[in-house]
């Protein structure tokens, strides 16, 4: 039986939602294409019909999912609330993919790095327009504050210290706040000066 294009649109969609869940829960080499398919209510055999491999697949999954990504909130502080909350952290299969896989992701194939390395552009693009100061500040604090926010997460979902993981993110977003929050106080303080 033939499927329809639009049919075909959605299996794919579908493969990718649960590629990307899967990958972000477990892992790229413990994600097998038979568990990928069996989460998307597909049969294994259709897999080759939609991807060339699995390199293909993760490649695609992270480029689903990193295109997601949400539009940050007025400043990097409340962005970073938002990030580095505790439901974020127990929520690693619709988290963050760069938090789940960025260490597995540099021994991948030329595709899934380059996913990542074109979602990591994007995203410091979102965070410059929303952090203070100059032009080249604003870039600064983004590329700190995302990285900044991203180990923390890391560190939060490793440690199997509930108290020092609540810390980590909690001290993290303090600390992120007072970047922010400094920014605003030289600039109110050099526009006073004038």
């Amino acid at each position: 039986m033939k499927v329809s294009r639009e049919q075909v649109l959605e299996n794919k969609r579908t493969i990718l939602e649960a590629a990307g869940r899967l990958f972000r829960e477990h892992g790229f080499d413990s994600v097998t294409v038979a568990d990928v398919m069996k989460s998307a209510g597909l049969t294994h055999g259709g897999f080759y019909g939609y991807f060339k491999s699995k390199d293909d697949l993760i490649a695609q999954a992270l480029a689903e999912v990193l295109g997601r990504a949400a539009t940050p909130p007025a400043d990097l502080a409340t962005y970073g609330a938002r990030y580095l909350s505790s439901d974020h952290r127990n929520n690693v299969a619709g988290g963050c993919p760069v938090a789940a896989l960025a260490s597995e992701t540099t021994r991948q194939t030329g595709g899934a790095r380059a996913e990542m390395t074109a979602g990591l552009k994007a995203q410091i693009e979102r965070l410059s327009r929303i952090a203070p100061g100059t032009p080249a500040h604003k870039r600064r604090a983004a590329i700190g504050s995302w990285a900044a926010m991203v180990g923390a997460m890391i560190l939060a979902r490793m440690s199997d210290d509930a108290e020092l993981s609540d810390e980590v993110l909690n001290e993290t977003r303090a600390w992120l706040a007072a970047q922010d929050q400094g920014k605003s106080q030289v600039r109110t303080t050099r526009k006073s000066a004038r």
